[in-house]
């Protein structure tokens, strides 16, 4: 049996950092475990694919949620990235971290070390901000950040647009203020996507200490005396057990690390027992207090031929791509999520409560199949949802994927924040120099906006996931609370093993999760290093 000082599950956006710091120094062994292949589908590399690669099968775990009734019984798509990088080798790339506020909360909920100036220290350390230099962003680290252009002429009037609504300009999203709109930063390194896989594994595969395994399927965690000692995977289709001197760290994010816990006997006893799973820790929160960011698209014919419809001819994508992976940028090398912001859907709040983004086309996917025809999107999400929902495995087979309960819209708060937020974007559409773009609305019509009962009718019928699912292994003070985690992101009741990845938020941030993953990985190191 391999014995390893750390055994990492997952090579996501906090796995491969925990890979590189809990190996940098060269005296511990590190064992960085992944489900999926290397990251090795040229794809992965361009910016604007990003909405191809969301969905191509070979790099997902594909999975769907369970019909929810709170957006009238559909069941929706989550992709979740299977491939070094995890999803950050498929998503938008866009980065940001949240609200102040976010953090503040989480610490004044009695997690000491994770408010926001405990965590800031994270980001920078992780950060190589090439034109941002000031006490909010970091310079040298292994993540390259880059500031967007904004050449697309829709973005310009959009910002345009908003400046008439009284929306404030913010030039910087990640800095002093998240309110008003802008252009946003990405992490894109020469035209490239940086991932987690490319900023900090890639530096880190040399070293002699750490040892990364891909196609491994990780079964369950083995306990013994209330302490994480092994965990036994699959590799090749052999069946085979690791150890760890030191501690196993789940990384599989919010959807894989609760289903890995609930495999290895850790959660709601009861629940396992029906499953044949014999009980080894109760901790009734595994697998609850799931939350995502959802979001509506408002989308409208365009006047002008200047949209995603005519990059994305066979001929003219497959030039941009190529252009992209030669180093020479082009149209390639930037997403097409470049424009919005944040704003308050109310007078009386402190802070944003939705991310609204400019789209010059009519779908994610990047195709023009996709696209359908000229036209483009204003879509918003609501940062801060109340709503809860659960994961849970049906099976103690590992290759039978859980089920998933969103949850959506089940707080009657949340569909009043969709409802004003729908209100106020389709009022800045509706605005010039904006507004000289709309041939036409698609969705929703005129008569989705009568009434209140019409609009919350439509967000019910056309809202999906903003990819951003957290907290189903919520860091807490009191187990018998829902709390997994404690401070120190260690498992409750158990010694030698942590969560550390999206899954330990108590509560979402109020902007993207794949930053702030990082930032939790960073400060996991730090506690399991010393």
């Amino acid at each position: 049996m391999d014995t390893f000082d750390f055994v990492i599950v997952g090579a996501g956006s906090a796995g491969c950092v925990l890979a590189n710091r809990l190996s940098e120094s060269g005296r511990r062994r590190v064992l960085l475990l992944e489900a999926g292949p290397r990251d090795a589908n040229p794809l992965i590399k361009v910016p604007l694919a990003a909405g191809l690669v969301y969905f191509w099968k070979a790099i997902n775990w594909n999975y769907e949620t369970a019909p929810d009734p709170g957006i009238d019984g559909r069941s929706i798509k989550w992709p979740r990235g299977k491939v070094l990088g995890g999803s950050s080798s498929i998503n938008g790339m866009m980065y940001m971290r949240g609200h102040r506020a976010d953090y503040d909360g989480w610490r004044d909920c009695g997690l000491a070390g994770w408010g926001y100036d405990d965590v800031l220290p994270y980001f920078l350390k992780s950060e190589d901000h090439i034109e941002r230099d000031d006490r909010f962003h970091g310079k040298g680290g292994p993540l390259r950040v880059v500031r967007s252009h904004g050449a697309h002429p829709i973005y310009r009037d959009f910002l345009s647009a908003g400046a008439d609504c009284g929306f404030r300009a913010n030039d910087d999203f990640n800095g002093a203020d998240q309110e008003g709109l802008g252009l946003f930063d990405f992490n894109i390194r020469d035209g490239r996507r940086e991932s987690a896989a490319t900023a900090f594994l890639g530096p880190a595969r040399g070293r002699r200490n750490l040892e990364v395994w891909t196609g491994v399927h990780a079964d369950r965690i083995v306990i013994e005396n209330h302490r994480a000692v092994a965990i036994d995977i699959t590799r090749h289709g052999q069946a085979k057990r690791v150890a760890a001197s030191g501690e196993i760290i789940i990384a599989a994010g919010a959807i894989g690390s609760p289903a890995l816990l609930q495999r290895s006997g850790i959660g709601d006893g009861r629940a396992l027992s029906k499953l044949g799973i014999a009980p080894v820790h109760h901790l009734s929160g595994v697998g609850q207090n799931l939350h995502d960011h959802l979001g509506v698209y408002l989308r409208y014919r365009s006047t002008r031929p200047e949209t995603l419809y005519s990059l994305f001819r066979p001929d003219r994508a497959f030039a941009a791509g190529f252009r992209t992976l030669l180093g020479a940028g082009g149209p390639g090398s930037s997403v097409p999520l470049e424009a919005g912001g944040f704003l308050k859907t109310r007078s009386d709040l402190t802070i944003p409560d939705i991310h609204v983004v400019a789209v010059p086309g009519l779908n994610l996917e990047t195709t023009q199949k996709g696209q359908g025809q000229h036209g483009y999107i204003v879509c918003f999400y609501q940062l801060r949802p109340k709503s809860r929902g659960r994961i849970a495995i049906t099976s103690a087979d590992p290759t039978v994927p859980p089920d998933i309960h969103p949850g959506y819209l089940s707080h009657p708060d949340d569909i009043v924040c969709m409802r004003d937020g729908v209100r106020l974007v389709h009022r800045l559409a509706q605005t010039k120099p904006l507004s000289d773009w709309n041939a036409g609305e698609i969705s929703p019509l005129t008569s989705d906006l009568a009434s209140d009962v019409a609009i919350d009718a439509w967000v019910r019928a056309s809202s999906n996931t903003i990819f951003h699912p957290v907290g189903s292994c919520a860091m807490g003070t009191d187990p018998a609370a829902g709390a997994v985690t404690d401070a120190r992101l260690r498992v409750h009741g158990l010694a030698g093993l942590r969560v550390a990845d999206a899954s330990i938020m108590p509560a979402i941030v109020g902007g993207n999760t794949s930053a702030p993953a990082m930032m939790i990985a960073e400060k996991a190191a730090a506690m399991l290093l010393t």
